[in-house]
């Protein structure tokens, strides 16, 4: 990162702030805080600025039949979603502009993701996530996402194609939702 995108940092979202929540009525199962039974996947501009890091505490039910380790579904829903919200922050960073700013807006979904499963996922601690761009950030970028316990070896590598709605809805058409109990 440069000096000038280290300047636009705090003007494209707080540190200390989820970059999810810049999207209150997003109702994803993986990250969407609007949807009370998903994972709710928190992720926070590293120190650096180059990438997006998240914690995740996986519950009993996460198992993968044996009662010790992450179901791979779960790692790859995690994944997914850390690497969208990487794509996205990294294209409003690279702008110079407050994430989610709708002129005009940015919006991304997955195009392909490959996951390579490199050791079984404890899951006596918090699963660590850490995703960054691997070249230009545009209508197609590319992330890495590395995933597994703090300070020990991944267990999970996964690169994500991250493709740009040609006409995104606009953020808040999930608050009209009526399964999760709005009205």
């Amino acid at each position: 990162m440069n000096d000038a995108q280290a300047e636009t940092v705090p003007d494209v979202w707080p540190a200390d702030e989820p970059v999810q929540a810049a999207w209150p009525h997003n109702t994803c199962y993986g990250c969407g805080q609007a949807n009370p039974d998903g994972h709710q996947l928190e992720s926070y501009l590293a120190d650096d600025g180059d990438a997006l890091v998240a914690t995740f505490d996986p519950e009993p039910t996460h198992a993968a039949g044996y009662p010790d380790f992450a179901y791979g579904g779960l790692l790859a829903s995690l994944v997914d979603c850390h690497s969208i919200w990487t794509a996205l922050t990294a294209r409003y960073l690279d702008e110079g502009r407050r994430l989610l700013d709708d002129d005009p807006l940015h919006m991304y979904v997955t195009g392909e993701l490959t996951t390579r499963y490199l050791a079984p996922t404890p899951m006596d601690e918090p699963i660590h996530l850490r995703a960054w761009v691997d070249g230009d950030v545009g209508p197609k970028t590319t992330v890495v996402c590395e995933a597994g316990p703090e300070g020990g070896d991944p267990t999970v590598e996964a690169e994500a194609t991250a493709v740009e709605m040609r006409d995104p809805p606009a953020i808040d058409a999930a608050s009209d939702w009526t399964h999760f109990g709005r009205e």
